[in-house]
């Protein structure tokens, strides 16, 4: 038999390849992490933020396929939508993802029952404390079910009615945001709370503040803003562009004008549409009060100024007068990337920063 045609199993021990070798800091890493990684059944405890539009079969299946664990967005999807996104889904990656599901659906637990017919391994419940129902039929199916939570309470809670797992994310995120920032949120829940994995979310960039969470008791962080400029993201090239010209300043909640008539604040780039969504406002609470508009018409009336508004930005690519949902972490996308390049990125700034430190206590000043 010629040399080149030698089997593996009987080529000379000197000939086989060397098994890649493991760094210490990268070890430190994978401990770090690894009840994270157990948990999703990923090598990389990294999620990626589920968003409308954004998070489909192509950047979940990157994400996945890359090590980390991708997960569909199902937002307003019907039943036979999402059939077919996760078919889609299986059909790009054989690595586990799962689906995140808004709570007010009015066929949550028809979309549930998707999910299981497919097998997902994970269901993230989103936009609210998940009703009993679709928490029993998410653990009936045998998925693990994964929770938002926003304060410690509200945590425990959680996880006494079924939570498997938690996401807490905080102001700094892109799209509906609450009022509590991450490093406060990290700080009341994560020494507090240990019976659950919990991730974190929220204006995160780089590996070193994922670094910072896990020594803190994180178990793997969930990211969305750079991951949606990825070159796998379905987001149009103008969407894309926005994002690596933005500095962290120009993602910016939406503001309200009047206790009255509440709005639910979203992070993005200030744009014309921000600034025509305030004049709406304004002009729309004259109309009440002149009594042109009842309250409840006033109130659907601002509701629905951004109907449409996110899929024209990342569709359509309008990121004038469209929704650019985009958290504080747009700072650092500096270019469009392989999401299997973020991701190592990512990796790599950890373990730099665990490399650093242990010269700096080996050769103390």
């Amino acid at each position: 038999m010629p040399p080149d045609l030698i089997p593996l199993d009987a080529a000379p021990a000197q000939a086989r390849p060397a098994p890649a070798r493991v760094s210490a800091e990268l070890q430190t890493l994978n401990r770090l992490w690894a009840r994270g990684t157990a948990f999703l059944g990923c090598e990389i405890a990294i999620m990626g933020g589920a968003m409308s539009w954004v998070s489909e079969c192509r950047l979940v299946s990157a994400i996945s396929n890359a090590g980390g664990f991708g997960v569909i967005a199902g937002g307003s999807m019907t039943p036979a939508l999402l059939d077919a996104e996760i078919s889609a889904t299986r059909a790009r990656t054989d690595r586990p993802f799962g689906v995140n599901l808004i709570t007010m659906h009015p066929q949550l637990e028809a979309l549930i029952a998707v999910c299981h017919t497919h097998g997902v391994s994970h269901i993230v419940l989103a936009g609210g404390i998940p009703p009993g129902a679709a928490v029993r039929a998410v653990k009936d199916g045998g998925a693990r079910l994964i929770c938002f939570s926003p304060a410690l309470v509200l945590a425990r809670r959680l996880m006494r009615t079924g939570a498997d797992a938690l996401i807490i994310e905080g102001s700094e995120a892109g799209g509906h945001i609450g009022p509590v920032s991450l490093t406060v949120l990290a700080q009341e829940i994560l020494p507090h709370l240990r019976e659950i994995p919990v991730f974190v979310a929220g204006g995160l960039g780089r590996g070193e503040a994922i670094l910072s969470y896990l020594e803190m008791g994180a178990a793997g962080a969930q990211l969305g803003t750079r991951f949606a400029a990825s070159a796998e993201s379905i987001a149009h090239a103008n969407f894309k562009r926005a994002f690596v010209r933005a500095n962290a300043r120009d993602a910016l909640p939406t503001r309200q004008l009047d206790d009255g008539f509440p709005v639910i604040p979203v992070r993005g780039l200030v744009n014309e549409g921000t600034q025509r969504f305030m004049v709406h406002q304004a002009e729309t609470i004259a109309r009440f009060q002149s009594g042109e508009l009842s309250r409840e018409a006033a109130q659907l009336s601002i509701e629905h100024f951004w109907a449409g508004a996110l899929r024209r930005a990342v569709i359509d690519g309008d990121v004038q007068t469209g929704s650019v949902m985009a958290g504080q972490s747009v700072g650092m996308v500096t270019s469009v990337q392989p999401t299997a390049e973020i991701i190592a990125e990512l990796v790599s700034q950890a373990t730099a920063a665990l490399r650093a430190r242990s010269h700096r206590f080996a050769f103390p000043a």
